[in-house]
């Protein structure tokens, strides 16, 4: 090769490492052409450069949801300066390629020295603003597991128009320093129908059904079976229950009507050995069907297997429900009063055993003021006591005596009558008493001692 193509060859080497250089430069200096800084087109400037156009720029709090203008607050400056410099240089390295690219980017900065206090005021008016407008938009549906008569149906989901606020104000905070703010028009979607959470909720219904609590009642226990009692109920979205209890209620109704005693005949055997039938009175109990429906509806809830009944009632004195505890003897048990307004006698047992026995005058036949027949209870004792009301011929009745035993809210009981004279087996038909059980002065003291609070007084 001659010297002179050598030269020019050297040349043409020199020349091309010379423009690399240049290229190199410049890349490692400017910014590509079309990069943007919380979208400030910096394309070919240096930093130095790029940060005098930022400094100038100001926020003009306008926001757009799609093309609709939302809000328009008023103008602030975006509050760059020196400070800020070293990271407008990190982003002109960030974007550094060795050739010049026409890739668009943009980058977004916080500025060093910002109105935080005037940034946060505009995004609580945001929020207000897109609360406001969800107001008049139609909301999602979301699709929804539920029982319905015992089958597993799944809802459809319904789009709607009403916008995400949450996500939309978590795109204006990665673009709050932008000079204009454009939002995507992002809405709420609601649960769709092959969702995770769709599963979750069948599962947890059929779970629902599955389960059985044994509702415990005079410790004899009943089972309440899912399948059969829920047969419609939903999940609310934090995972809660939902049921119908129309059909606990019923079984529980079912159980009430079949085994409580309140208002309900006893059979019961005399001392005689004779068996008869007697009206109830206040003795007995019956189930709260309402508080108890309730409570066997959160076992469910809470997935508990057995319950012992506890809202029991009665009428009376006691309105817990007496006898509740008493199964033998038909439900009287083997400590009651016997009153037989026939044979104008009483029996007190306890435990099985009579204690005490006697003649008694009853309430006055002619007048009817009758003692009346069914099965009661003792309310309560007193001694001594004072008897107020009315009875016949006298309206303001008033009268102490030694013992006093009421069985009815009304007023009858037994008690001593030293007044009376006439004792015998036929005075109640004219000379009775107000509905009491008169009981004979030298007797009554056993006959008080003998008798117990809440036991039952059989009256026929």
């Amino acid at each position: 090769m001659s010297k002179r193509n050598i030269i020019i060859l050297s040349s043409v080497v020199v020349l091309i490492a010379l423009i690399f250089s240049g290229i190199y430069y410049y890349q490692a200096t400017h910014f590509n052409k079309h990069i943007t800084i919380n979208n400030t087109n910096v394309g070919g400037l240096t930093a130095e450069q790029a940060l005098s156009k930022l400094e100038k720029t100001v926020s003009k709090n306008v926001v757009y949801i799609g093309n609709r203008k939302i809000y328009d607050g008023k103008d602030t400056k975006m509050g760059y300066t020196n400070k800020d410099l070293s990271e407008v240089k990190n982003l002109l390295k960030k974007q550094r390629t060795f050739f010049p690219s026409s890739k668009a980017k943009n980058y977004a900065l916080n500025p060093s020295e910002t109105d935080e206090r005037q940034s946060q005021t505009a995004k609580k008016k945001l929020e207000e603003k897109l609360i406001f407008m969800n107001k008049d938009l139609k909301a999602p549906k979301d699709a929804e597991a539920r029982l319905v008569q015992g089958k597993m149906v799944v809802t459809k989901s319904v789009n709607g128009e009403q916008y995400d606020v949450n996500r939309l104000l978590k795109d204006y905070q990665n673009k709050v320093y932008n000079s204009e703010i454009h939002l995507n028009p992002i809405t709420k979607q609601p649960i769709k129908a092959d969702s995770q959470t769709i599963k979750q909720e069948k599962k947890k219904l059929q779970d629902l059904r599955s389960q059985t609590v044994d509702y415990k009642l005079q410790n004899i226990p009943y089972s309440f079976k899912g399948s059969e009692v829920i047969n419609n109920a939903t999940i609310s979205k934090d995972m809660k229950y939902k049921i119908d209890p129309s059909d606990i209620k019923k079984k529980l109704d079912d159980l009430n009507r079949s085994k409580s005693t309140l208002n309900k005949p006893y059979t019961f055997k005399t001392h005689s050995g004779k068996v008869i039938s007697v009206k109830g009175g206040s003795y007995g109990w019956a189930i709260d069907i309402d508080a108890e429906t309730k409570r066997i509806q959160q076992a469910f809830e809470k997935g508990n297997k057995s319950l012992l009944a506890y809202n029991i009632y009665g009428v009376g004195w006691n309105i817990n429900g007496v006898g509740y505890h008493t199964t033998a003897n038909n439900g009287i048990g083997d400590t009651y009063a016997e009153v037989s307004i026939k044979d104008q006698r009483i029996w007190i047992y306890k435990n099985g055993k009579l204690q005490v026995t006697t003649h008694v005058v009853t309430g006055t036949h002619v007048y009817n003021e009758d003692t009346p027949k069914g099965v009661w209870y003792i309310e309560y004792k007193a001694s001594p006591s004072t008897l107020t009301g009315s009875e016949v011929g006298n309206p303001n009745y008033s009268v102490k005596v030694n013992y006093w035993a009421p069985f009815t809210t009304s007023g009858c009981g037994f008690h001593d009558a030293k007044w009376r004279k006439n004792w015998s087996n036929t005075a109640y038909i004219k000379n009775g008493s107000g509905g009491c059980v008169n009981t004979p002065p030298s007797v009554m003291k056993k006959v008080y001692d003998n008798l117990e609070q809440n036991e039952p007084v059989v009256i026929y």
